[in-house]
C-alpha cells in the first residue's frame, strides 16, 4: 500500500515518499454510528474483541508521519485490546492535496492533517468531519512541534536564526510550495511571526518572507518531499519540522539544526470521519492520546500535546519566546490573507517568484 523510495545523500536513508493522490479502497466494517470527531482523551476499555475484529481503518495524512504509523502506532495498537483484529491502509502526501482527495471521496476513516484549515474543509463540504472537532482533547491537535532551520553540518553559514537567513548571501533553501503543502504554511508563518516578535511592522515581515523565498532553490509539493530534496543535496539550509530534524540526526544524516529564537509552534489537527467504523477509529484515535500513544510520538520526534509528557532536554523552549497560529486570527483567517491563491499576500510573493500557487 506504501509507495516506498530510498534515496542516499549526507549518510542517512530517506524514508518513503506517498504519491501525493493516490487513493485507497477501505473496506469498512461500520459499527454502531457514524463516527462523530467528540471523544474523551482516556484509553478506551470498553470495545470487545467482538467488535474490532476484522476492522480495516483508513488513515489519511500529510507526508512526514507516515513512517510513525506504518512501524510504530498502528503496530502496538493492534496489540492492545481494542487493536485486536484491526488492520489498516494508509494514504500519506502533501497535506492540502490530501484533504482535498478526501473531500472528492477518497476513503478515510482517520484524517491527520498539517493545518487545520485543511480539517475545516472536511467540514464544509459536506460535514466529512464533525463540526466540533476542535472540542475533543488537546483541542483536536494530535501533535505538536515546532518551525527549525535544518543546515550542514558544523553550520558552515553560521544561521541560527531567521533573520541571519535573510542577511545571508550563500543561503540556498529549501521549504515546500505553501499552495500543497501544510508544512510550508508554518515555515512561512514562522519567518512572518519571527519578524514581528523583533519589532517589525506588518510589511516589514512580509518583506522578510518575500526574501527568504527569493532565496529559494525548490518548493517541493510536502514537507517530505522537501526533506528528500535537501537529503539528495540540493540547497543548504531546509525550513522543516523539530521531528523530522531530530528523525535525520538519529539517521545519520550529516546535518544539525537550529531552533530560532523565536518560533512557531506547529500543532497538527486529528479527526474520525462521520463515516467511520464504530469503536474501532474512536478507540484508535483515542489510544493515540493516551500516555502509551503519545510517547511513541514523542520517541520519533513529536512534541506531545499533553504537557506532562514533554521533556525539556529533548524538545527545548526557543529562546526568546514561542508563539502559536492563534497570534494571527488562527487558520481560517491566515489563509485568507496569506494563501488565497489569487490575492493572498504570499500568493502575490510566488507569482512574482515564478512559482505555481494554483492547488490543483
Amino acid at each position: 500500500m506504501r509507495n516506498a523510495r530510498t534515496t542516499r545523500r549526507r549518510g542517512v536513508t530517506v524514508g518513503s515518499i506517498a504519491a501525493l493522490s493516490v487513493l485507497l479502497i477501505a473496506f469498512v466494517v461500520t459499527g454502531c454510528g457514524g463516527g462523530g470527531s467528540s471523544s474523551s482523551g482516556s484509553t478506551s476499555e470498553g470495545s470487545s474483541e467482538g467488535s474490532s475484529g476484522g476492522a480495516k481503518l483508513s488513515v489519511v495524512g500529510y507526508s512526514t508521519p507516515e513512517s510513525v504509523y506504518a512501524e510504530a502506532l498502528e503496530p502496538a495498537f493492534e496489540k492492545t485490546p481494542q487493536g485486536k483484529g484491526v488492520s489498516f491502509s494508509n494514504s500519506f502526501g502533501a497535506s492540502g492535496d490530501q484533504s482535498r482527495a478526501v473531500a472528492a471521496g477518497q476513503p478515510a476513516s482517520v484524517v491527520h492533517f498539517s493545518v487545520s484549515s485543511d480539517m475545516e474543509r472536511l467540514v464544509e463540504e459536506g460535514e466529512i468531519v464533525s463540526k466540533e472537532w476542535e472540542k475533543q482533547p488537546y483541542g483536536g491537535y494530535a501533535t505538536d512541534s515546532v518551525v527549525v532551520i535544518l543546515v550542514e553540518k558544523g553550520n558552515p553559514l553560521g544561521i541560527t536564526s531567521f533573520k541571519d537567513l535573510e542577511e545571508s548571501e550563500e543561503a540556498e533553501v529549501i521549504t515546500p510550495n505553501p499552495f500543497s503543502s501544510g508544512s510550508a504554511r508554518w515555515n512561512i508563518m514562522a519567518i512572518y511571526g519571527s519578524a514581528i516578535e523583533e519589532g517589525a511592522s506588518e510589511a516589514e515581515a512580509l518583506e522578510a518572507v518575500k526574501t527568504v523565498l527569493e532565496k529559494t532553490t525548490a518548493q517541493p509539493g510536502s514537507g517530505r518531499d522537501a526533506f528528500s530534496a535537501f537529503s539528495q543535496g540540493e540547497g543548504n539550509v531546509l525550513l522543516t519540522y523539530e521531528n523530522e530534524a531530530i528523525k535525520a540526526e538519529k539517521e545519520g544524516e550529516d546535518i544539525e539544526y537550529v531552533i530560532p529564537p523565536y518560533t512557531l509552534q506547529i500543532e497538527t489537527p486529528i479527526a474520525v470521519t462521520q463515516e467511520a467504523p464504530e469503536p474501532q477509529a474512536e478507540d484508535f484515535l483515542k489510544w493515540m492520546w493516551s500516555d502509551e500513544g503519545q510517547e511513541i510520538w514523542a520517541e520519533n520526534g513529536y512534541r506531545p500535546v499533553n504537557p506532562k509528557l514533554v521533556d525539556p532536554k529533548e524538545f527545548p523552549a526557543p529562546e526568546k519566546g514561542l508563539f502559536k497560529i492563534a497570534k494571527f486570527g488562527g487558520w481560517g483567517k491566515v489563509k485568507d490573507e496569506f494563501f488565497d491563491e489569487e490575492e493572498g499576500s504570499v500568493a502575490k510573493i510566488e507569482q512574482e517568484l515564478g512559482v505555481s500557487t494554483s492547488s490543483g
